[in-house]
């Protein structure tokens, strides 16, 4: 039988592995031009994120994919949160459904991380580039409203301080 002191001494040579590991593959994951395809980089942290729930449990595996989200929100310069809470999420439900209902196979765990990774970036895309709100409808209505504005401010201007009747709908 274990002692208390080398049972907590593999738990923390464990947990130490797992950090340089998140490390790794984020230095992997943002290294420009390295394993890239196109435009299509390599996603490292979401399948360790995902490997450490299955083997650790719901609790362990849901904070360490909020860790592995936090270090990926980080490195990629966004919103800091979001992919934190989309690991979280996705690191709790598949360790509790890896230990409730399927076998702990090699192709299950690929299916999974595929599936899970189509969610991760259908969410990316539709967050970050398809919602009205977002960055780039942002810019091009603010910038329309500009160009709106400043005509209005011409027309006006050039009249001689007399108001011109002008649709702003006739501008658009």
């Amino acid at each position: 039988m274990e002692s208390r002191r080398k049972r907590k001494s593999s738990q923390i040579f464990k947990w130490v592995c797992y950090t340089l590991l998140m490390l790794l593959c984020t230095v992997l994951q943002t290294m420009p031009g390295l394993f890239q395809l196109g435009a299509a980089k390599p996603l490292y942290l979401l399948p360790l994120a995902l490997a450490v729930s299955v083997f650790e449990g719901e609790f362990a595996g849901a904070i360490f994919g909020a860790v592995c989200g936090l270090m990926w929100d980080y490195t990629a310069g966004r919103t800091v949160g979001m992919l934190a809470l989309e690991l979280m999420i996705l690191s709790f439900a598949v360790s509790a459904v890896v230990q409730l209902y399927l076998k702990d196979t090699a192709q299950t765990f690929l299916l999974i991380a595929a599936g899970c990774a189509v969610l991760v970036l259908a969410c990316d895309w539709l967050f970050f580039y398809r919602m009205p709100g977002s960055a780039a409808t942002a810019i091009s209505s603010t910038m329309r409203r500009m160009t709106v504005l400043r005509s209005f401010w011409f027309i006006r201007s050039s009249s001689g301080g007399q108001t011109t009747p002008l649709s702003i709908l006739n501008l658009l």
